[in-house]
């Protein structure tokens, strides 16, 4: 799952710049939870990049929904920060939200399901 690590990576970098940006004064309050969410969003992504590839052959599933919900909820945040745009799309944020949410409880369920049930067959 390189893919997920090198989304925690852009992740990671955009909440950064995000965060610079909103302590510059642009954006504001907007950019800087857009920014927040980045930073929550990618060390979980990492640890499931970097630890559960070899023990979850469905921790794909709740990185994915993490990096769609991300790109939602923060992307629309930000473009409506940065460029004065209505909305990615209408409710692209809380869509997003949605989605980070069902991830965390996608990553929940995996953790409590029978070992066997969600280990990686060449494991």
């Amino acid at each position: 799952m390189r893919w997920a690590v090198a989304a925690a990576g852009l992740m990671g970098a955009s909440g950064t710049i995000g965060a610079a940006l909103a302590a510059h004064g642009r954006g504001g309050d907007t950019l800087a939870v857009a920014a927040a969410v980045l930073f929550v969003h990618a060390p979980a992504l990492l640890a499931l990049g970097l630890g559960a590839r070899n023990r979850l052959r469905l921790a794909w599933l709740p990185a994915a929904g993490m990096v769609l919900g991300v790109a939602l909820f923060s992307g629309d945040l930000a473009l409506r920060a940065l460029a004065g745009a209505e909305r990615l799309f209408p409710n692209a944020a809380p869509a997003g939200g949605m989605i980070l949410v069902a991830s965390w409880l996608a990553l929940a369920l995996l953790a409590v399901l029978p070992a066997g049930a969600t280990a990686h067959p060449d494991r």
